[in-house]
């Protein structure tokens, strides 16, 4: 599996440590282990894992700006997990409304020994945190229109959105609300993956 794993950052421009390799490996066992229960994903095989999950996830990690970030609909954590494992000087809340979900990040937190996580089991409308974020992420979580609105109270003052996705979404950024602004859609490469895949890094205006 970590051959595998190499085999895929290669095909980037990521470097990430042997040690967070293996924190990403052994991710993967554990969501293949609980998907058998808790049915945490529709990818079944852990090699497809690794491209469909992980480095659909890690291609994020360059563009993450600042110390707080939120993932909201982590679902089995991703991409927070797989960030937080190679980002550990930066803070992940990993948001989301169903409970078996946020026991697997914790449990994966408590196995992995990581100190950067911080597990909510929360509708992201009812969530309402002291401090702000740097960055409020979504993967496969709701429209733009519909994250901006839900998500609006998240970032602090120059936060960002990002939100990965897979075609170019040109309807929803023509309905971006006038409050917010369109700052990037970058075209990512995920080695392996199917299909396209953008991350739309959207600011509030002012």
């Amino acid at each position: 599996m970590q051959l595998k794993l190499q085999q895929l950052l290669a095909k980037t421009t990521l470097t990430i440590p042997e040690e967070q390799q293996q924190q990403l490996v052994a991710l993967v066992a554990m969501l293949h282990k609980w998907n058998k229960a808790y049915n945490l994903t529709s990818v079944r095989d852990p090699q497809q894992m690794l491209s469909r999950h992980i480095m659909d996830s890690l291609v994020v990690l360059p563009y993450l700006s600042g110390q707080t970030f939120i993932d909201v609909g982590t679902g089995p954590g991703l991409p927070g997990l797989p960030l937080a494992i190679t980002a550990p000087d930066k803070h992940f809340v990993l948001l989301d409304s169903l409970g078996k979900r946020i026991r697997f990040i914790r449990q994966v937190c408590h196995e992995l020994n990581l100190n950067n996580v911080t597990a909510v089991q929360s509708r992201v409308e009812d969530y309402q945190p002291e401090l702000k974020f740097d960055g409020v992420i979504s993967r496969a979580f709701a429209s733009l229109d519909d994250m901006l609105n839900w998500c609006g109270h998240l970032p602090a003052k120059h936060g960002k959105f990002l939100a990965l996705k897979g075609v170019y979404p040109t309807h929803e950024i023509e309905q971006i609300p006038p409050e917010y602004q369109l700052d990037e859609v970058i075209r990512l490469q995920v080695p392996e993956a199917d299909g396209e895949r953008h991350l739309v890094m959207i600011t509030t205006r002012g």
